[in-house]
């Protein structure tokens, strides 16, 4: 027998059940994985805080995994070619990944990239699709200057690596604690909090750069906001993905995983973000790692902010 974790109610993680369950055997188009790492992000929790239009109870938990194949269907592949048992894969946007073993749909699943361990591996889809989305958005181009919140969070340090391998500048805002994190991977960082405008003007100045050209929004402030349309003319190159409505009432874009064409450019994206990771252009920070039984304590660390890197849940 598996183990999962299940929402039996709407609610925080404290209610959530982890319970035994008989693994389905895979049909074609599907393979079965043994979990070595689960992912752990917010909207792990969020998706199940209260109910939600088209989404019954129970809901297993958990959105990305990193893992071993223990079975195979008839005449299936995954997404980055032929598989079989034993090989070494992620699966991402599945359903009950907070879990020792479970069944999924094939086109969900990627080879797992040698250079990642688990724990890393199991974390790279989630933020890393996140990331390219925003920069696909307002259209990131080389030679560009962006403006980053939330410059060393999961998502911002994906931006800037992927940024750096496009040959795009960012200024990151993040807390001072956090400044050599945004410049290992290649930001100019920018203390967040009262004068942030003034600041990043100075930053400007020091690095001769003339005007930020877009701005990507991970931190939902207001601060955020104001600054982000003080030095972006154009709010079609404004993103955000945390404050929907400030988005609607100024005009610029969120990025929703819910909205099929983004949903469709993170499904295409995909295969990029693994081959990046196996020439070792891109690497996921993984702050702690909890056993899987501890889901909800690893979330309430995660919902404190500022965990230094990624969480992941080890059966």
């Amino acid at each position: 027998m598996a183990a999962h974790w299940v929402a039996r109610e709407w609610g925080s993680p404290d209610g959530w059940s982890f319970e035994k369950y008989e693994v389905a055997a895979p049909d074609a188009g599907e393979l079965t994985i043994r979990v070595q790492a689960a992912g752990v992000n917010p909207a792990d929790a969020k998706h199940v805080a209260s109910s939600r239009p088209g989404v019954d109870l129970p809901v297993p938990i958990g959105y990305e995994v990193s893992g071993v194949v223990t079975a195979v269907g008839p005449g299936t592949d995954i997404v980055t070619g032929p598989v079989a048992v034993g090989d070494e894969v992620i699966a991402f946007r599945v359903s009950g990944g907070y879990a020792t073993e479970l069944t999924v749909p094939a086109q969900k699943v990627l080879r797992k990239p040698a250079t990642l361990s688990h724990a890393e591996a199991a974390n790279l889809l989630l933020a890393g699709t996140t990331a390219s989305a925003m920069l696909h958005a307002v259209d990131a181009q080389p030679g560009e200057t962006l403006l980053l919140h939330a410059a060393s969070g999961a998502v911002g340090v994906s931006v800037l690596q992927q940024a750096v391998m496009r040959g795009i500048r960012v200024i990151g805002t993040a807390g001072p604690a956090r400044f050599e994190e945004v410049r290992r991977f290649g930001g100019i960082p920018v203390e967040y909090g009262d004068g942030l405008l003034s600041r990043i003007r100075a930053a400007m100045a020091d690095a001769g750069i003339g005007a930020i050209d877009a701005a990507l929004d991970a931190a939902g402030t207001t601060e955020a906001t104001e600054t982000s349309l003080a030095l972006v003319e154009d709010r079609r190159r404004i993103v955000t993905i945390v404050d929907p409505r400030a988005a609607a009432e100024h005009g610029f874009l969120i990025s929703a995983g819910s909205d099929p064409d983004t949903a469709r450019y993170r499904d295409a994206v995909r295969i990029e973000l693994v081959e990046a990771a196996e020439r070792g252009e891109l690497i996921v920070p993984v702050a702690r790692e909890y056993p899987l039984d501890q889901a909800p304590q690893a979330l309430a660390f995660l919902a404190e902010g500022h965990p230094g890197g990624k969480l992941a849940l080890i059966p």
